[in-house]
C-alpha cells in the first residue's frame, strides 16, 4: 500500500513539472514574433503611381525573352536552349503551358513538363513568367485537349456569319469556362506546392492573343440573344463612376452616342462593327476574370492579358477583335478586375506609339513579345527608361543569332548591370529615354534644369555611316545628382541646355566611361578630349553600346 502511495505522488510531481515546462514554454513563445510569412511574387504601386515587380522582398526588372510556341512542349529539344539563353544574359524567361498537355485526359493532370522546365530555371538562375495557353492562343483553340475539341456539343464553338463553327471556343458557353477554369486553378495550386518559397515563377499570361477574327463578335445564338439584351449594368456603372478618367479614344466613341446608359449594345455605342467589338471584349473580359480569379484564390501571382495590335486603318474584325486593347482598356477593367494589367505584343516599327498607348492611365507597361531583329535593342533602352517598363522580351529569344557578339546580348549585359539603378530611379522623374532613326533623327528630353537635345549618331559629320537606311538607336539618362547623370545607350549623341533655354551657357565638367560592378559605378577613361569634341558633346558612336558619367556646369 504504502509503495502505491509513492508511486502515485511521484507521478504528480512529473505532471506538475511538465506543465510548468509547457507553461515556460508557453511564455517564451509568447515574446517571440511570428515567423514571417513567404511573400509571393506581387505588383506594388509606388506614391509616384509607377508599379514594380517585387520577388523575394525586392523590386525586380524582368531583362527577359519568349520562347517559340512549341519549344516548351519537349524537354529533350530544350536542351540546347537554357546554355544559350544563359548566354543571352536572360534573367526572365516567357514559357507556354499547354492545356492540352497538362490535362490530356479529363480530370487527369501531368505536371511533369512544367515541374522539369522550373527545375532547369532555377539551374540557370532564371525566372518564369508562365504563358496559359488555354481556351485561346491567337484567338483560335489550337491548344484545348482532344476531348475538348472533339464534343463540339458540350463545349460548343463560336460562330461564323454563315452559321458554321470556327476553330474557337465561344466565351458565351459555360462548360468551355468551367472546364479552362478547373485546370487552370489545378496549374496555380502545383505551382504553389512546389514553388511557393523558391518563386521561380513570378506572374502569369492568361490565355494569349484574344480576340474575334475575321468578324468583330461571336454570331452563335446565344451570342444573339446576349447581344439584343441592355449592356451589362457592371459596365454602365463603371462607365459612369469613371467617365472623367476614361481612356480618351473610349470616352469619344462612347460620347458620339450621347452617353447613353441604358439600352443594348447598339444603343449605347451605335450600329455595326464598333458596339460589335466592344461586346465581345466585355464577354471575354468576363470569362478571363472568373478563370483569374478562381487561380488566384489558390496561388495569387500577378496575372495579365497581352493582345495582338491593330495594323493601320484596320476596322473591327480585320483584327483580332474584342482583345484588350488600348482603345477597349475601360471594358477590361471593368469586366475583369482579377487581371492586373494589359500588355501589347510589338510587331510593327511604330514601337514607341504602341508604348505610349499602353503607358497610360495607371496602366504599367510590360511587353512579353516584340519582334526579333535589327531593332530590338535599340526599342530595350527606350521601354525601360521612357516608359519604365517592368518588362522586354523579344519572341522566339532562343533563335537570336550569334548570342556572344550579338548586339541584344551585349545591351542586355549592359542593363542587368544598370537594373538596381534603374529600379531605384522609377517614379521619381529622373530618367528619360529616346528612340531615334532616319525619319525621327532628333528628340529633346528635360530633366531638371537641364535639357538633353539627342540626335542620331549619323547627324555627325565624322560618324562612320554603314550601308543602307539609318539603324534604329536608343539611350537612356538617367539623373544622379541635379548637375551629374548617367546616359547608356548606343548610335547617340547629346548636347546640353538650361531648362527653360537661355538661362546660362551649359558646359561639361568631365565624362567618364565606365560600368558597374555589384550596383557600384566603376569609371574608366576621361573622354573629356576627342571623344566629348573638345567640351562639345557627349557621343556612343553606333558601333559602341556604353555608360558615361557626366557632371555639368553653367557659365555666363
Amino acid at each position: 500500500m504504502i509503495t502505491s502511495k509513492k508511486k502515485v505522488i511521484h507521478l504528480i510531481h512529473q505532471i506538475l513539472k511538465l506543465n510548468l515546462v509547457f507553461f515556460i514554454i508557453t511564455l517564451i513563445n509568447s515574446f517571440i514574433p511570428a515567423q514571417t510569412s513567404v511573400q509571393i511574387p506581387h505588383l506594388e504601386i509606388q506614391t509616384s503611381g509607377s508599379t514594380q515587380l517585387i520577388v523575394h522582398g525586392q523590386p525586380f526588372l524582368m531583362i527577359g525573352g519568349e520562347l517559340g510556341n512549341s519549344n516548351a512542349s519537349d524537354l529533350k529539344f530544350m536542351e540546347w536552349i537554357w546554355p544559350k539563353l544563359d548566354t543571352i544574359g536572360l534573367n526572365t524567361v516567357l514559357v507556354p503551358v499547354y492545356w492540352e498537355l497538362l490535362e490530356p485526359e479529363e480530370g487527369e493532370f501531368d505536371f511533369s513538363l512544367l515541374d522539369g522546365i522550373i527545375k532547369k530555371a532555377r539551374e540557370y538562375d532564371m525566372h518564369l513568367v508562365l504563358l496559359w495557353f488555354g481556351s485561346w492562343k491567337n484567338s483560335m483553340s489550337c491548344y484545348v485537349p482532344q476531348w475538348v475539341k472533339t464534343d463540339q456539343k458540350r463545349f460548343p464553338r463560336a460562330v461564323n456569319e454563315q452559321g458554321r463553327g470556327m476553330e474557337m471556343l465561344s466565351a458565351f458557353s459555360v462548360n468551355n469556362r468551367k472546364a479552362d477554369a478547373r485546370v487552370f486553378t489545378e496549374l496555380m495550386k502545383h505551382l504553389k506546392q512546389i514553388d511557393g518559397k523558391d518563386n521561380t515563377v513570378v506572374m502569369i499570361q492568361v490565355e494569349n492573343e484574344i480576340g474575334m477574327i475575321p468578324q468583330a463578335r461571336d454570331r452563335s445564338k446565344q451570342a444573339d440573344d446576349e447581344f439584343s439584351k441592355p449592356v451589362a449594368t457592371e459596365l454602365i456603372s463603371y462607365l459612369q463612376k469613371n467617365k472623367n478618367k476614361l481612356i480618351p479614344a473610349f470616352y469619344d466613341l462612347w460620347g458620339e452616342n450621347g452617353f447613353k446608359t441604358t439600352g443594348t449594345w447598339q444603343d449605347v455605342f451605335g450600329v455595326g462593327p464598333v458596339a460589335e467589338e466592344i461586346f465581345s471584349a466585355w464577354c471575354y473580359a468576363r470569362y478571363v476574370n472568373d478563370i483569374a480569379e478562381q487561380g488566384k484564390a489558390e496561388y495569387p501571382l500577378p496575372m495579365y492579358v497581352n493582345a495582338a495590335l491593330i495594323r493601320p486603318n484596320y476596322k473591327p474584325g480585320q483584327y483580332p477583335s474584342g482583345g484588350p486593347l488600348p482603345h477597349l482598356m475601360d471594358v477590361w477593367r471593368a469586366g475583369a478586375p482579377a487581371i492586373d494589367f494589359l500588355s501589347p505584343d510589338i510587331y510593327f516599327p511604330t514601337f514607341a506609339e504602341w508604348c505610349r498607348r499602353y503607358h497610360q492611365s495607371g496602366n504599367p507597361l510590360f511587353i512579353p513579345e516584340v519582334a526579333l531583329d535589327e531593332n530590338t535593342a535599340a526599342n530595350a533602352f527606350y521601354a525601360f527608361s521612357q516608359h519604365e517598363a517592368m518588362g522586354f522580351c523579344p519572341f522566339s529569344i532562343e533563335y537570336l543569332a550569334d548570342p556572344q557578339n550579338a548586339k541584344l546580348s551585349k545591351v542586355y549585359y549592359l542593363l542587368r548591370q544598370m537594373s538596381t539603378f534603374i529600379l531605384a530611379s522609377q517614379g521619381k522623374d529622373k530618367m528619360r529615354g529616346a528612340l531615334l532613326d532616319e525619319v525621327n533623327q532628333r528628340d529633346t528630353l528635360e530633366i531638371g534644369e537641364y535639357r538633353f537635345n539627342i540626335a542620331h549618331d549619323y547627324t555627325f559629320a565624322w560618324a562612320k555611316h554603314a550601308e543602307g537606311p539609318w539603324p534604329r538607336v536608343g539611350g537612356m539618362i538617367i539623373s544622379v545628382a541635379p548637375d551629374e547623370f548617367f546616359i547608356a545607350g548606343s548610335g547617340i549623341i547629346v548636347t546640353f541646355e538650361t531648362n527653360p533655354p537661355g538661362k546660362a551657357t551649359v558646359g561639361i565638367a568631365s565624362i567618364d566611361e565606365g560600368k558597374f560592378v555589384d550596383s557600384k559605378w566603376i569609371a574608366g577613361r576621361r573622354l573629356n578630349g576627342d571623344q566629348s569634341h573638345q567640351g562639345r558633346h557627349l557621343r556612343i558612336p553606333t558601333t559602341d553600346i556604353g555608360i558615361q558619367r557626366i557632371k555639368l556646369y553653367t557659365y555666363k
